[in-house]
Parts: structure tokens; sequence; C-alpha cells
């Protein structure tokens, strides 16, 4: 269902995924990769995913900051530049329900390095196992849903509900997945639920060019600009249904993409 309202939105044209391996960046970045970046990845995830294991036993809040590191060095080593603009759109001490759309890996070291705010991911059940990274988001707080159960999935973010005060967010991917093309895919109702259950704001963020760094199905980094754009909170109480809700945070979002990414021409030759 999910394919064929993605298909519908777009005019009917199945999205065709980027072709990384012709691009020469790629190839040119690759020795790098082998060399550097590979080796500096599994050492920099074991080593800060110990250190807030360590910490969050004294303090969820200060081990979160292992990660910003572990993201801020990541993205250097990739030669990636990074800029948020809209920071000031966040208020100190308000926690949100931030939604944003998923492009590639490289979201999740964008926003966790460089957002300059606390925040629990909601991400699926099978990370919890991935030695460090899944060892340390669990210590940290972050929020694991089962997406095979809708009841385990709900559970889960009930039990988060007490973590999500004093300025900590929530971040979900309305998604649900990355997208193949650049183009945005249906949202799902679960941010949504959860941002008028609990009477915070809805924080609308539009990553662009993660995609053109790291798609979906690429294994080989390239150099490039990602843009993280935070858009003005949104009340959801202001919008009677979730359905326009829904169709304004996503028109919002989309506002944000470049045109070749609303029109799903990434990477094309």
């Amino acid at each position: 269902m999910a394919e064929v309202e993605a298909s519908e939105q777009s005019g009917g044209v199945e999205p065709r995924p980027p072709r990384p391996w012709r691009e020469p960046w790629r190839w040119l970045f690759t020795p790098w990769m082998l060399a550097v970046l590979y080796p500096m990845v599994a050492v920099t995830t074991a080593f800060w995913g110990t250190v807030a294991i360590a910490l969050a036993t004294w303090s969820q809040r200060v081990a979160f900051y292992c990660g910003t590191i572990w993201a801020w060095w990541l993205v250097r080593v990739s030669f990636v530049r990074i800029r948020v603009t809209g920071r000031e759109r966040m208020v100190p001490g308000q926690s949100y329900v931030i939604l944003m759309n998923h492009q590639g890996d490289y979201d999740i070291l964008a926003l966790y390095g460089f957002l300059g705010r606390e925040f629990r991911w909601v991400m699926k059940e099978e990370l919890r196992r991935v030695p460090f990274l899944g060892w340390a988001c669990a210590a940290i707080g972050h929020i694991f849903v089962d997406r095979r159960s809708s009841a385990r999935a709900i559970a889960s973010l009930e039990e988060a509900k007490p973590r999500l005060t004093g300025g900590v967010s929530v971040v979900f991917f309305p998604e649900g997945t990355r997208s193949p093309d650049g183009r945005l895919l249906p949202f799902k109702k679960g941010g949504f639920v959860m941002a008028r259950q609990l009477a915070l704001p809805i924080l609308p963020v539009t990553i662009s060019g993660s995609m053109r760094v790291l798609p979906k199905g690429c294994h080989v980094p390239r150099p490039g600009r990602i843009r993280v754009l935070i858009h003005p909170p949104l009340d959801p109480a202001s919008w009677p249904s979730d359905e326009e809700l829904i169709a304004t945070v996503r028109e919002t979002i989309a506002s944000g993409l470049d045109d070749s990414e609303r029109q799903g021409r990434v990477g094309r030759d």
C-alpha cells in the first residue's frame, strides 16, 4: 500500500535509486574509506559506545553527548560539511516531537553531531543488538520499537514518555524508512499521536543532501554538504484532525528540499 501511495504521489513513475558506482568522487574516496574511515568507524564506535555505557549508569544525559562527539568526528573524517539553520526556533528547556525526513545514514550523524539539543531516537528493535552502537543507545535511553507488533511498539513509546521532559525531545522518521530517490514517502502516525498525547509541539526538520553523500544501498560515502533546516514548531492542538496535521507537516518538510530531491532525480544520470 505504501509503495502504491508513493507511486501515486510522484505521478505514477516508479522511483529509481541513484547509481553511486558511476560517480568519480566515490571511486577517488574509496582508498581513504578503506584505509582510514572504516577503521575509524570501528574504533570510535567501540570507544565512545563503551564510555557511553559506563557514563549512563551515572547520568544518561551526560552519556548522550558521547554520541555527539562520535557523530561530529565521523562527519569530519568523511569530509562532509553540515549546515544547520533555524536553531533559534528551539526554545531552551522545551521538549519537542522532532519529525524529519530520512535520506540516508548520515541523517543520524548530522542530527546527533550538530543539532545541539538532547533527544531520544525512535529506532527499530533490531538495532539494539548491534555491538557497542546498539548497546550504547539502549543504555542512553533511546527508544526501540518492534515494528512487527503494534502493541509492543505502542508499549515502548508509552514507557519512554517520562524521559521526555526538561528539554529532552524525541525524534521520529515519519516515513519509516529511507527514501530511495529523495522524494518523501507517506508519513506514519506514531509521532503525531505521541505529540498529541504529551501535548508537545511538533518540530519539523528537513534534511537535504544526505542522499548525495550516502544513498540507500551504498556503502561508499563521498564528500559533500548536508543542510539541516529547522522549521517553526507547530502546536498539534491547532489542527482538528490527524490527516490535516500530517499533511501540513509533510508540506513543511518538503518545502526545505531542493528541486531534484522533490522530483526524485537525486543521483540519476
